[in-house]
């Protein structure tokens, strides 16, 4: 469905400005990639899974600094230290650095990510990945595109024929459904499976086509509130595990081409 010219041109405005900041906040990662001294990089955690870097901290700042210059009546709740009161005013959701444990080991597959929320429908996505030079963008009813170029979502219709991916929680000792046994039910019966280390790029792959599908259990609204958009605009189907609307704070998600959703969403336990 595409959205009314006046929205239309509402939410270029917004994407223009998402895009632009993504790819400055990617610059300053990039200044820090593999550059973190030793107190550049802490825990969340006991189990030391969970990390936080002054690169997280330093893009997220910037972030909230620039939107809050250019969208004084928008409201923001990023990763690290910012979250404003809930209120009626569109949100960005913001991941400063989706990807911290691949950033920190020097792995290339991070990225930052910022989507604009009405209520809980999502309005504009961002998915930008420094290190691979890519960025990945939506409008509500305007498509989805990889620097430019309209993505559409890939079409199998069985699960033997897909490459899906994945991710697993930092509390997986302490949580009931840790994903594993949800990756098992997979494992015999499709072409592969992958796991990033990025909800957001996981997302972006599958609407690029690239993935099939993604499934994840655990996430916050960071981890997904761009993605998911992405996907959709792509022709992708996003629901909870449940098939539902609870995708964006119910903290599992299922998104995929609509040959396979079905299937994949059916195996998923949580």
């Amino acid at each position: 469905m595409t959205a009314p010219a006046d929205d239309a041109a509402e939410l270029a405005a917004y994407a223009s400005v998402a895009r632009e900041i993504a790819r400055e906040a990617g610059l300053l990662l990039m200044d820090r990639f593999e550059r973190l001294a030793r107190g550049e990089v802490r825990t969340k955690d006991e189990e030391a899974r969970n990390l936080v870097s002054d690169a997280d901290l330093a893009s997220e700042r910037f972030l909230v600094e620039r939107l809050r210059a250019a969208f004084p009546d928008t409201a923001i709740e990023a990763e690290e230290e910012t979250r404003d009161a809930a209120d009626d005013r569109p949100r960005w959701f913001l991941d400063p650095l989706d990807g911290t444990n691949n950033f920190v080991h020097g792995l290339p597959m991070f990225c930052v990510s910022i989507a604009l929320y009405r209520g809980l429908e999502p309005q504009v996505a961002v998915v930008h990945v420094p290190r691979l030079g890519e960025t990945f963008a939506a409008t509500r009813g305007g498509g989805a595109t990889l620097d430019g170029r309209k993505l559409a979502v890939s079409t199998p219709t069985e699960l033997r024929h897909c490459i899906l991916a994945t991710g697993f929680p930092y509390r997986r000792g302490e949580l009931e459904h840790d994903n594993l046994e949800n990756f098992g039910r997979f494992y015999y019966d499709v072409r592969g499976l992958r796991r990033m280390g990025s909800a957001a790029i996981d997302l972006a792959y599958v609407a690029a086509g690239r993935l099939d599908g993604f499934w994840e259990l655990h996430l916050s609204p960071h981890d997904v509130a761009a993605g998911a958009l992405l996907v959709r605009e792509a022709g992708g189907q996003v629901t909870d595990a449940d098939g539902g609307e609870d995708w964006l704070r119910g903290g599992h998600i299922v998104a995929a081409g609509p040959g396979v959703h079905a299937a994949i969403r059916e195996r998923v336990r949580h």
